[in-house]
């Protein structure tokens, strides 16, 4: 399938096997994400939208495969003389990249009784805790299941991502005032508090760290190329329905956009008068589009400086965090939550957030007479961050590495672009021996680390440091977070049985 609303329809509501085959993915084809066996795109890489997601959610996903050129608007693929269309049977495997044509035999893999005992050896001598990255109660039980001791992130936008609160989320975002923003923002507050509390009774009493909203708002809306085609395919409606003078009954309103091969997504009887208020609503998200627009939005409006400008996103994911912890405490049900704010550059920020955190918990605490424990933290993704650990540390309770950004960051690489244009070359000419986003850099984003790490901990000595970045499931990358002192590691589910072994050689070779 190429639209994710196919394949949601496919996959999830008439139980067929799906592939969902796009040039690349975006936030708002999540719920394709949870219909379909695996993802292919033509375009990314190890750590893109596609790879990141897919890998969260324990499916096969092959991303970056140039030879196939990937056409939605016509439902198909082409890969040199082959023309694979939708509704074709094809098998892809995300460990080498391969794709077939036709269906594959395929076995479901198994803990065996000798594995068992293996990574129970292994955690007895690892030092370093080997935690998830997980963010629905299904992604946490299946950590469970892989040995996970934790959740060492949880990504927020993946919950506003879910088909029944988008629509909350755009209406949020194009709002044009706090009052009617806070009005979207009080629904959305109990679906987030429902969201956090599964997490912690799932894992209870296994610590569960929380990352505030990290991605530019506007990865919540449609793209300007989508909405002007829609808009346009509406004005087309408008103008056949009031040449024709027909019956309004005969008439078909396309609320949820035009599917790739051109017929109406949903149908639904409607007016000349519903359809200029449809006309009216997208031009509105069209303009808040381009009022959002950024050169270089993964350096910009984006983490704590969206919570800063909008404190009341930030303000509603905190108190959904302080009243699910309070739930469960009522419960009896011990539970160790922790937030982080990412992209922070310096402890002002830190601080101002800090004081949002301060009041929504004394505010609960005092309507639920509970006493909360939930610990606060922050990111290390930003290069200043690492030279100003010191003084982050003065703030925080714990610091999460996000090597993705920090390698990013240090190399002045776009991941994406990256990996698609001149990496593997570099690789093959030995100008770099691995790909740093897969490899963690020991030589130069390592140093940051290890600065940070010695800098934050003259500070506070017990700052408890870990990593949620890709690299945390990287056997390498595991060994070198041992040596640098580190206190756990956390990578997608799937990856957990590797990093427990890797983080027990890392103990037995040091």
């Amino acid at each position: 399938m190429f639209d994710a609303d196919r394949a949601e329809l496919q996959g999830r509501d008439l139980a067929r096997p799906v592939i969902l085959v796009r040039e690349e993915t975006k936030p708002d084809d999540i719920h394709g994400f949870f219909a379909a066996q695996g993802i292919l795109t033509s375009r990314g890489g190890k750590t893109s939208h596609a790879a990141v997601v897919a890998r969260g959610m324990g499916k096969p996903c092959v991303a970056g495969a140039e030879g196939i050129q990937v056409d939605v608007q016509r439902c198909e693929a082409t890969v040199g003389a082959h023309v694979i269309r939708e509704g074709d049977m094809i098998t892809i495997d995300g460990s080498s990249g391969n794709l077939y044509l036709g269906l594959v035999p395929m076995v479901e893999p198994e803990f065996s009784d000798e594995l068992n005992r293996l990574l129970q050896w292994a955690d007895d001598v690892a030092y370093l805790r080997v935690m998830a990255n997980a963010d629905t109660p299904a992604d946490a039980a299946r950590a469970l299941k892989f040995g996970a001791r934790g959740i060492g992130l949880c990504r927020t936008e993946r919950m506003f991502n879910a088909v029944e609160r988008l629509p909350v989320v755009v209406e949020m975002i194009v709002a044009d005032n706090e009052q009617q923003r806070q009005s979207a923002l009080d629904r959305l507050l109990p679906m987030q508090r429902a969201d956090f509390r599964g997490l912690f009774e799932t894992m209870a009493p296994r610590p569960v760290t929380i990352r505030l909203l990290d991605p530019p708002i506007h990865e919540f809306l449609p793209s300007e190329r989508q909405l002007q085609g829609e808009i346009e395919q509406l004005r087309h409606l408008r103008e056949s329905i009031l040449g024709m003078d027909v019956l309004a009954s005969s008439l078909m309103l396309i609320e949820g956009g035009i599917s790739a091969g051109g017929e109406p997504a949903v149908k639904q009887i409607v007016s000349a008068d519903l359809v200029e208020a449809a006309i009216t609503k997208k031009e509105q998200i069209l303009r808040k589009v381009r009022a959002l627009t950024e050169v270089n939005p993964m350096l910009g409006h984006r983490g704590v400086r969206l919570g800063i400008t909008y404190p009341e996103i930030y303000r509603m994911q905190i108190r959904a965090i302080l009243e699910a912890e309070a739930e469960c405490v009522a419960k009896g049900l011990e539970v160790h939550p922790q937030m982080m704010v990412p992209q922070v550059c310096t402890a002002e920020e830190l601080r101002w957030i800090k004081k949002y955190v301060d009041e929504i918990r004394a505010e609960v605490e005092a309507n639920t007479g509970q006493t909360l424990s939930c610990r606060f933290g922050t990111m290390i993704e930003v290069v200043r961050a690492c030279m100003r650990a010191d003084s982050l540390a003065q703030e925080a309770d714990f610091f999460s590495f996000g090597t993705n950004d920090l390698t990013q960051a240090t190399f002045s690489f776009s991941r994406e672009d990256a990996e698609n244009k001149f990496l593997p070359m570099y690789n093959q000419r030995g100008i770099l021996q691995d790909n740093p986003f897969d490899v963690l850099d020991t030589k130069g984003v390592g140093k940051l680390m290890e600065l940070a790490v010695q800098w934050g901990r003259q500070t506070k000595p017990g700052l408890s440091v870990g990593i949620c970045g890709e690299h945390g499931g990287h056997p390498s990358s595991i060994a070198f977070c041992h040596k640098a002192g580190l206190d756990y590691v956390s990578c997608s589910a799937p990856r957990v049985p590797v990093a427990r072994l890797a983080a027990a050689h890392a103990a037995l070779t040091a």
